[in-house]
């Protein structure tokens, strides 16, 4: 059984003192790619080093995460396009957060609209956070929709009918992790009534581990839990589970080796 994980910050510090062995783990578990999204500038060297360390297997994004968003943003895109479209695979971590704090929400927004305008201009794929902020969100994409490239709306926690909002647009898949194995998730009701060829696997990784795991740090090597359940809501068995979301992150990130 083979699958992608389509959202890990293997960059993180937290995977510093054992990354090759945690690779190893996932690849030994089936992983035959992960995707690396770049949250600001000072990640991106970070990203790009640990991709280069793992050839043909590790694919790099670039994007401002909208919580790093601050007043300089519009400096730190400027700096960010001249580096497109390089080795990266998307845009991403890019969109809108708006659960903490409303404080920088224009400037969210206009960071957002930016980044969106890049993978129109390059035909990339978007990988897309959104907290809070669906209605803003939407919005903004619908502006550029003959032009998007697709992507995935990563870490989807919502209900049947923001599911069904999102997947108004074409080329783009739900991120699904460790969510659907909590206890107390509603995530499987809305899983069980989702096209298997717009859902894509991510870990979010080392956040949102899965049930067992829960409480743990989060890695690659976990998917398989969360295809068993995945598999569980759709009445399909773990193979179709992971060999769709594979083919789906295939088509969507197109300059994966």
């Amino acid at each position: 059984m083979h699958y992608i994980d389509t959202h890990i910050h293997i960059d993180a510090e937290e995977f510093d003192a054992d990354r090759k062995e945690t690779v190893e783990r996932a690849v030994n578990a089936g992983m035959t790619a992960m995707l690396v999204p770049a949250i600001d500038e000072k990640s991106l060297d970070k990203v790009l080093s640990v991709c280069q360390d793992y050839p043909h297997f590790a694919y790099p994004m670039v994007g401002l995460h909208p919580e790093e968003v601050r007043d300089d943003f519009s400096e730190v895109l400027g700096r960010m396009q001249k580096l497109l479209p390089g080795p990266f695979v998307a845009i991403g971590e890019v969109g809108l957060d708006f659960y903490w704090s409303r404080e920088f929400e224009k400037e969210q927004c206009l960071a957002f609209e930016m980044q969106v305008q890049w993978a129109c201009e390059w035909k990339m794929p978007l990988m897309i956070h959104s907290r809070k902020a669906q209605n803003e969100l939407v919005a903004i994409l619908k502006k550029y929709n003959s032009q998007l490239a697709g992507g995935v709306f990563h870490c989807f926690t919502g209900n049947m009918k923001e599911a069904e909002q999102l997947l108004e647009f074409d080329g783009f898949a739900l991120g699904i992790g460790g969510v659907l194995t909590f206890k107390k998730s509603h995530l499987p009701e809305v899983v069980a009534q989702l096209p298997l060829g717009r859902i894509v696997l991510e870990t979010d990784a080392p956040y949102m581990a899965p049930v067992p795991m829960r409480g743990k740090r989060n890695e690659s090597a976990f998917i398989p839990y969360v295809i068993h359940k995945m598999s569980e809501c759709l009445g399909v068995s773990p193979e179709v589970v992971a060999e769709a979301t594979t083919a789906n992150a295939r088509r969507i990130f197109t300059k994966m080796g």
